[in-house]
């Protein structure tokens, strides 16, 4: 494999699968190679240093403060115009938060990338790259062409 996202869905749900097939080492293995990775909702939660709300174990690759759900529940969930900068320039991109985190805070090596609503919602550390929306959902493919050209 060349780079890694994990996506979104429920945290922990994705904790209990990486518990019976054994899969943290294999991830920080990966991680260790150099390659890129990307997290997207639920994988911000997995990939980041500390979850909030409640604290949760998590993989500890990116050097951020994630808050769980911190943009409300299900029925919170909402679409965005935001602004993207993967190269210090600033581009308008759409976005959708599902049952979304919130990138709490960043550590001294951590860049924001993403904002929406006055948040951080797209930050990146070395070869990861984390995303409190979904890019997938959002019909402009410049996140997966910014991640892939990470490798």
């Amino acid at each position: 494999m060349d780079a890694l996202i994990v996506p979104g869905g429920e945290s922990t749900t994705l904790i209990k699968l990486m518990d019976a097939f054994d899969l943290w080492a294999p991830l920080r293995e990966f991680a260790a190679t150099g390659k890129p990775l990307l997290g997207t909702c639920a994988g911000m939660i997995l990939l980041a240093g500390e979850v909030l709300n409640p604290p949760q174990r998590s993989l500890g690759l990116i050097d951020v403060t994630v808050e769980r759900n911190s943009y409300g529940r299900q029925r919170e969930s909402f679409e965005a115009d935001g602004t993207f900068s993967p190269d210090g320039e600033e581009v308008d991109l759409h976005m959708v938060f599902i049952r979304a985190p919130r990138l709490v805070q960043l550590g001294p090596e951590v860049r924001s990338l993403a904002s929406c609503r006055d948040d951080c919602v797209m930050a990146r550390q070395d070869q990861v790259l984390v995303a409190s929306f979904h890019p997938e959902l959002c019909g402009d493919p410049a996140v997966h062409r910014y991640f892939l050209a990470m490798g």
